[in-house]
């Protein structure tokens, strides 16, 4: 995989992050979601006016189109494992936006996700 290729793959991968990170940050500021007959699109018209919600769709909307084009650079057994890169930054962005926590086990199964990426990567 030459290093262009790992940027387009690079690229959708944080955006899939970013997307998650603004998603979890809209429905924070929505709080609990308890959908019923009666509220459902009162609920969804709620969700689809907020900022960080619309962010997030959008950065999964671009995510898409860049994963498109990495993948018609290098093999699905390579692009789409490399995908769980997107754990590492989602539990760095949730806790240091979110405020969420990260404990020792889930920095280690951090770390050995790294060493997988690394693995994949080389092969």
């Amino acid at each position: 995989m030459n290093l262009t290729t790992f940027g387009f793959i690079l690229t959708g991968i944080c955006l899939n992050a970013v997307a998650q990170l603004l998603l979890k940050a809209g429905t924070n500021a929505v709080g609990v979601i308890h959908l019923t007959a009666q509220n459902w699109f009162s609920t969804g018209l709620k969700l689809a006016t907020q900022v960080p919600i619309i962010g997030g769709l959008s950065c999964y909307v671009i995510s898409v189109l860049v994963w498109i084009i990495g993948l018609s650079r290098v093999d699905v057994t390579i692009a789409y494992p490399m995908l769980s890169i997107g754990y590492i930054i989602n539990a760095l962005g949730a806790w240091y936006f979110l405020g969420e926590a990260v404990s020792a086990q889930r920095i280690l199964a951090i770390g050995i996700i790294i060493v997988g990426v690394v693995l994949l990567a080389r092969s």
